[in-house]
């Protein structure tokens, strides 16, 4: 099985730089019928080769992400996931938001990773197409900077017409340098920024959606916001049946539910695939918007359909972020940004 230099550089990043995978620990890998071979073999060597002991758990394709998952996850993976030390979930859709997954949070044990990829060259790309340190950095000094912002407003624009402003809410997940305790990580690369709920007013312009499947959209989905979702337009006679039903999942009181998270992707390594979205939110100037109920409120999390909005405007307060895409913070965020580069050896 051809194994090349940046694959095994990913694994490394992966298993050791970013979750310091130790000498006896339990690594649950889970993957699905669409989870190429190579991507995970060399997962499973690293970890090996790191001390920890690798389960490789192979299942079809989950047809709902999160809650809705549920009666498609055998016992037997609930099982391996309470116990645990590390969990690499590549399943798309994923475990996040799952019974399974929940439980293994409650067991305070897991440390979990939600890659959601299927592709090997896309996961080379993320985590080995980068000097994984210099990235780190500057995606932890892009956390601590919306931390400290918390309370300001914020407002972002794209060409398409994207037009929202927002107050921006604590952070709900801390952005981990190293991986060294229980709880839910995800792929470095962008950042997450939550909004007050109610304050999201305007309109926002999606090119790509994950919904029951994720696909780029042959026409623009326009949704409108005041508070809660109010409606949207566009989008191909294909697209509007299954969003409308997801967002009425997901808002859980048989309304459109809120806008629950926006992002910042920043990642110089990455390309728009159209197939792997946890890369294609990660495209640099990209911002993934949750819809639906929170995930860390009861009943949240069972249905979280994304959207993908490109080429984004991006200020906090008085301080633009982004300009069109493309990164024009301040000070020392601009000093760590302008040190990324995409790694092709």
């Amino acid at each position: 099985m051809f194994t090349s230099k940046r694959l095994l550089r990913a694994a490394d990043n992966l298993v050791n730089k970013h979750f310091a995978v130790g000498n006896g620990e339990t690594v649950l890998i889970t993957a699905d019928t669409a989870t190429e071979g190579r991507l995970i073999q060399a997962v499973a060597d690293t970890v090996i080769q790191a001390g920890g002991k690798p389960l490789i758990a192979m299942a079809p394709q989950l047809p709902f992400q999160g809650g809705l998952s549920d009666p498609y996850v055998s016992d037997a993976l609930k099982a391996a996931a309470i116990a645990c030390d590390v969990w690499f979930d590549f399943c798309f859709p994923y475990h996040a938001g799952s019974g399974a997954h929940s439980a293994a949070m409650d067991a305070n044990r897991c440390r979990y990773a939600l890659l959601a990829l299927a592709e090997a060259d896309s996961f080379e790309r993320l985590y080995g197409c980068v000097d994984f340190a210099t990235m780190m950095d500057f995606n932890v000094a892009l956390a601590e900077f919306f931390a400290e912002a918390a309370g300001q407003q914020v407002r972002f624009t794209c060409p398409k017409g994207t037009d929202v402003t927002l107050t921006l809410d604590k952070l709900k997940m801390i952005r981990q340098r190293v991986c060294q305790s229980p709880g839910m990580n995800t792929v470095p690369g962008t950042q997450s920024f939550y909004p007050v709920m109610d304050s999201v007013k305007g309109r926002i312009v999606i090119q790509a959606l994950f919904d029951e499947y994720y696909r780029t959209l042959r026409e623009p989905i326009t949704i409108e916001v005041d508070g809660k979702i109010k409606g949207f337009t566009g989008g191909g006679t294909e697209d509007r049946p299954s969003f409308g039903r997801a967002l009425r999942r997901a808002g859980g009181k048989g309304d459109y539910g809120y806008f629950v998270h926006f992002t910042l992707g920043f990642h110089p390594g990455t390309m728009l695939t159209q197939r792997q979205f946890i890369e294609d939110i990660r495209v640099p100037g990209s911002n993934a918007i949750g819809m639906g109920l929170p995930w860390w409120e009861p009943g949240g999390g069972e249905n979280h359909p994304d959207g993908i909005v490109l080429d984004q405007s991006l200020w906090v307060g008085d301080v633009q972020l982004v300009k069109d895409g493309d990164f024009v913070g301040p000070g020392r965020l601009a000093k760590l940004h302008d040190a990324l580069s995409r790694r092709l050896d």
